[in-house]
Formats: C-alpha cells, structure tokens, sequence
C-alpha cells in the first residue's frame, strides 16, 4: 500500500499525485532550510566575528587604540570593594548623614567605569562597529554570492474534445521551478553570473507522465570604459576600508577626549565640595564674631549698627552655604548620569585626590608643542587623507562621462528532451559574445558630479589648511589657558595668606572691642572668595595641562579609561 485510497470513481485518483507533491514539496523545503537554517544568534555571531576580525586588521594602523575591542554591554557596576563613609561631615549639614555608608570612589575607578558603562561611550564604540560592518558588506561584493529559489503550482482546465461540447475533459497538472544560481565582481570589473534553472510539470489526469527541462546559463561581463578597471571597481571597497580607518582615529582620539572630560568632571565636582566646606567656616566665622560683638554690645562698647550687619552676613553666609550644597548634590548626580550610573546610587568622590594635585608646570616652548601637534594628531590624519579621497574622486567623477562599452560573453547548455529526471545535453552548447555601446548623449547628471567633485576638492584642500591652523589654535589657547591657570594659583595662594592674616588681626581687635564690622565682613569674604580660587586654579591648571596633552596627540589611554603620566614630552 501507498499509503493513498483507491480511486473508487471518476474524480481524479490522489495517488496519481499525492508522490509528486510529496517529491517536489522535498526539493521546495531543502531549498527554503538553506535560506532559513541560520538562527538569529548565529547571524549575530557571524556579524560579530567579521566585523571585528576587521577591526583589529586595521587597529594596528593606530596607536593607542583600544585592544580587545568590543560592544557587548557590561555587567552591573559593583562597588562594594570600595571603602564607605563611617562619620557624616560637619559641613555637609542635613546631608552628612545621609552620606553614610557612601562609596568613596577615586579618579581611576571612576575611569573604568566610564570605559564599561558610560551610554556615551558604548554609543561610540557601537558607531565604531557599524563602520566595520559597512566594510564587511564593501568586501562580500568581491566574494562568490549565490542565490536559490523554488515555486510550485497546482493547476486544473477543462477542455472540449474535437469541438464537442458534450464531451469536456479534465486536466490537471502540477508544475514547479527550482533556481540556484552564484555571482561574483571581480577586481577588473567583470561581473561573472552562472544560472541553473529547472522546471518540472506532472500531468495528474490523461497522460500520467513528468516533462522537465533544465538549463545551465553563464554569463561574462566586462565594462571596458565606463566603470571598467581596478580603481572604478574597486572604489567602494577602497573608501569602505579608509572609512574604517577614520572611525578608528575618531574612536581614539575620543577615547582621550572622553578621559579628560570625566577627569574634569570629577575635579569640578570634588572643587564644589570644597566650596561647601569654605562657605560653611565663613558661616562660623560669621556666627562667632556674631556672638562675640553682641556681647560687647551688652555692656555698650560696641554699637548695634555693627551687630546687625555682622548678624546680616551671617545669615547671608548661611545662604551661600545651603546653596552650595545643593549645587555639590547636583553636581555629584549629574556626574553619576555621566558615568552611566543611577543618580540614585550613593557615592562620593575621594578628597585625596584634590590634595595630590600639585602645579608641575611643562618644560616646553611653544613651537615645539605646534611641532608634536602636527605630527600626532589623529584627526589631523583623518583629514589628510579626506583630502586624498576627494583628489580621487575627480579621476573617478570623469570616469563617469564616458561611454558605456561593455564585453559580453554568454554560454547557455540545455538538459535532452524526454521525461524524467533532467539531464544537461554538453553536446547542444549555445554561445555568443559580443560588445554593448551606449553613448554618452545624456551626461548632464555625470556632469555635475564631476564639477561637484572638482569643487568637493578645493573645499577638502581649504579644510585641511583650516584644520592646521586650528590645532595650532589649540595649542596657543591651550599654552596660554595653563600658563593663566599657574599664574592664577600663585595669586590666589598669596591671597589665601594674606586674607589669613587679615582675619587674625580682626579677630584679635574684636576680642579687644576695637573692630569694625565692615573690615571683619571684608575680612573673612575674602579669605572665603581666596580659598575657592585657589582650589580652582589648582584644578584649572591639571586639567589644562591634561588637555594639552590630549591636543597634543600624546595623550596615552590605557583600556581601563586611565591616561599614562608623561614625564618627558619632548621624547613623545
């Protein structure tokens, strides 16, 4: 038994059919497993595997690039390695203890985690992957590319037997395609293509038998003008790979730029910290010299007046101070955003890290800095050679006004006559060759791109003139931002010491009675307005002298976000 009933009367018999849908619905699903088998995961691992394997080729073309790059996202950030806050602090009010238990977290903890879970960061590494994967795409042309495909159809007529109409017959038929074909560019511009076709039909009633007929196709075509060469071919590829190139240089050069802002970042917040600690001792300061000239108003060697506008500035120190504390909470949450984490999460920054901050000032003149500059900025190279590509372009823009003059090859073998399985007749081969011609009556489009591409290359040369001229901008601004900065601090710290003194000695005449409170206001708001200059300076200085490493080129990150310490810039 087959499996299909007998045919126990004029309707068509199922088995006369049932095996041929069962055969070709075979062939249909083998070819749809080959277009589906692939899982989701897997295209997503061959992604991965060929879009980094092009990276790292390229990732030796520059240096400082990160190694073992990737985009996976990382695992929850964990903290309890680091030391918490045991004692609220004084200054912080209200605050201090809600402090407790705090992570303290320093610079370079700071940097990881930057490096591993910042939404910036990871935004740009994936901008980094996508330039690889266009390249993989770029590359995939030159490779042999196949295709396959497969239909089928069930059809039924009825048709009159020698003009009579009472006698109709019924035919019914199944028929089906099947395609597999491969196609390949290759680098002279030749485009190679090779088809297979099959076509199947059963007659299901009548004539019982399978008619098929198949055919090899191949075709050669070789552009010997227009489009035709190396480098019209292979222009594409060519810009893919030197788009991969930049992204790299991009990534790199933001991988510094990204480390000095968290740095900054980091010290700003650390610096408006130190700003609620210094208005908060003029708060006591205040308060103090308050009680201590209302008590010399009780017995009447000091006037009211003066006790009022010391009572004033306390309470407008007071201010000052709540005031700063909520710019330092506002500071902290938006530095955590910053690092990728929840505003939410309880963290403060590591104090030892604004004492460590010393001003070591650069042995370096100016034109040596402009000369390190032009030799290692990163995107100074990206726009050299953007200025190459678009003297290229030109070369390939005229390319564009010839004629189309095309070699064609062609080969064509059919399967024999008959039924039954197909079978490709070697000996019945059909070719031809010849040429195509299509002259360039209509180019006003190549036209405009050859003009546009003559203009593109006047803007990229001008861009590259600019772009020097800019870095060394950088450097002057730079120079002069880190000399301003020391200079700023050495003030500012004789300030500190000289405001010092001024406060002692009104304090020594206020405990005599002899103060005035416009000299003991002046007094201590100036030693308040020194003490923030100075720890701003102090900041202003490292961070100018560490973007100007960072616009010099030399700026060395390593993979978990920290920068090397320069010592000798002339050796960089």
């Amino acid at each position: 038994m087959n499996g299909c009933p007998p045919n126990l009367s004029n309707k068509p018999d199922p088995s006369r059919f049932c095996g041929v849908w069962a055969g070709f619905l075979c062939f249909f699903c083998v070819l749809l497993a080959a277009g589906t088998g692939c899982t989701r995961k897997q295209y997503q691992k061959s992604a991965d595997k060929e879009a980094y394997k092009a990276i790292t080729q390229k990732s030796g073309s520059v240096s400082n690039m990160e190694t073992n790059f990737s985009i996976q996202t990382n695992a929850l950030v964990k903290l309890q390695d680091l030391k918490g806050i045991d004692k609220a602090e004084e200054a912080m009010g209200p605050e201090g203890t809600n402090e407790l238990g705090a992570r303290i977290l320093p610079l370079s903890r700071a940097l990881e985690i930057a490096v591993k879970n910042s939404r910036t960061y990871q935004s740009r590494k994936e901008s980094l992957y996508l330039s690889a994967l266009d390249l993989t795409l770029a590359r995939h042309r030159f490779t042999p590319i196949f295709s396959g495909g497969a239909s089928t159809r069930y059809e039924g007529t009825k048709v009159d037997a020698q003009n009579n109409v009472d006698k109709l017959t019924s035919q019914q038929d199944v028929t089906g395609q099947g395609n597999v074909g491969v196609d390949m560019l290759l680098r002279s511009g030749a485009r190679i293509a090779v088809d297979f076709t099959s076509d199947f039909t059963r007659f299901v009633v009548g004539d019982t038998s399978v008619a098929t007929h198949s055919r090899l196709a191949g075709t050669i075509t070789q552009p010997l003008l227009r489009n035709g060469g190396y480098k019209a071919t292979m222009e594409n590829l060519t810009q893919a790979e030197r788009n991969l190139l930049y992204a790299l240089r991009d990534f790199t050069r933001f991988r510094k730029e990204y480390a000095v802002q968290i740095a900054t970042a980091y010290y700003d917040v650390l610096s408006s910290r130190d700003q609620v600690r210094n208005a908060y001792l003029g708060y006591k300061a205040f308060k103090k010299t308050s009680d201590r000239t209302r008590a010399f108003v009780d017995v009447g060697q000091q006037r009211v007046a003066d006790l009022g506008r010391l009572r004033q500035e306390e309470l407008n120190n007071e201010t000052t101070w709540i005031n700063a504390i909520r710019t330092y909470k506002q500071n902290l949450d938006q530095f955590k955003i910053l690092l990728g984490l929840s505003p939410e999460m309880n963290l403060a920054l590591a104090d030892q890290e604004l004492e460590r901050l010393k001003i070591a000032h650069p042995t370096l003149s100016v034109s040596d800095a402009v000369r390190i500059a032009l030799a290692n900025r990163l995107d100074l190279y990206n726009q050299r050679d953007q200025f190459e590509d678009s003297e290229r372009k030109i070369g390939l823009a005229a390319n564009g006004l010839l004629p189309d003059l095309d070699l064609v090859l062609a080969a064509n073998v059919d399967s024999k006559p008959g039924s039954g399985l197909p079978e490709l007749d070697f000996n019945k081969t059909s070719w031809s060759g010849g040429v195509n011609l299509n002259l360039p009556l209509d180019r006003k489009s190549e036209r405009n791109t050859y003009r546009a591409s003559q203009i593109n290359y006047d803007r990229s040369r001008r861009d590259l003139e600019l772009k020097v001229d800019s870095i060394k901008l950088d450097i002057y601004d730079g120079w002069r931002n880190l000399d301003q900065a020391r200079r700023n601090y050495e003030s500012s710290d004789l300030g500190v010491e000289l405001s010092k003194r001024r406060v002692e000695e009104q304090n020594m005449l206020s405990e005599l009675g002899r103060a005035t409170s416009e000299e003991q206001v002046a007094a201590q708001n100036s030693l308040t307005d020194s003490l923030n200059k100075r720890t701003s300076a102090l900041i202003s200085h490292y961070v100018s002298k560490l973007s100007l490493w960072r616009d010099l080129g030399i700026l060395m990150i390593k993979d978990n976000g920290q920068w090397e310490e320069i010592s000798d810039v002339k050796k960089q």
